[in-house]
């Protein structure tokens, strides 16, 4: 692969060898290159609009400002860098809140780690990766609301997801393309937002907010 089209990819996660780990995995993949790595969201801001990555992978909790606090600025700092959630933290409405504030994407970091990989690369082509239990919440969230704003295909698409199964092989057994699994998942998110601002809002007016 030409050098120069490597896809930079940054990482703020606190835990060092975690944050080694995923260095090493993804500087030694073909294609990949290591923009910058974090230990908190501060020291990013100081130094990612310099670094300028492709695709930044940002952990939830971390010492000082949270990554969903962060979210705002950095989107701010680097407006064309896709940001990826990568987290141990799974509560629902850390995810809502994380995807309404412009993350493109939400991985458990069980993820394996050529999944890992292969959502940077989905993020870079539109896509909006997310993990198998990130799909079950998502799901049980909308049941429970009973206004579920998904069309039939994207509640499909998203079942198939909960239970475990790659995009690829998904496309393959609804019998349509790849990008099209990747532009309901996008759309998917974009409703979760629509959803969590609903959430927001109702909230708010139940508890006399506004």
């Amino acid at each position: 692969m030409h050098h120069d089209a490597d896809i930079r990819v940054a990482i703020i996660e606190d835990d060092v060898t975690i944050r080694e780990g995923y260095a090493y995995l993804i500087g030694n993949t073909d294609g990949y290159k290591i923009a910058g790595t974090y230990a908190s969201c501060e020291d990013a801001l100081r130094k990612i609009a310099h670094d300028d990555p492709d695709v930044l992978l940002l952990d939830v909790e971390l010492p000082g400002i949270s990554g969903i606090e962060a979210l705002p600025k950095l989107k701010k700092a680097v407006p064309d860098t896709h940001i990826l959630i990568l987290t141990v933290y799974e509560e629902e409405m850390l995810i809502f809140r994380a995807l309404g504030n412009g993350a493109e994407g939400y991985l458990t970091k069980n993820t394996p780690p050529d999944k890992i990989v292969a959502a940077i690369h989905e993020v870079m082509d539109g896509g909006g990766p997310m993990s198998a239990n990130i799909a079950r919440m998502v799901i049980s969230s909308f049941k429970r609301n009973d206004s579920s704003p998904l069309t039939r295909r994207e509640t499909e698409i998203l079942e198939q997801i909960s239970t475990g199964k790659s995009r690829k092989r998904i496309a393959d057994e609804l019998y349509i393309d790849l990008e099209t699994v990747k532009s309901h998942i996008k759309n998917i998110y974009h409703k979760l937002d629509v959803h969590s601002k609903a959430d927001a809002i109702k909230a708010a007016r139940e508890n006399k907010f506004i």
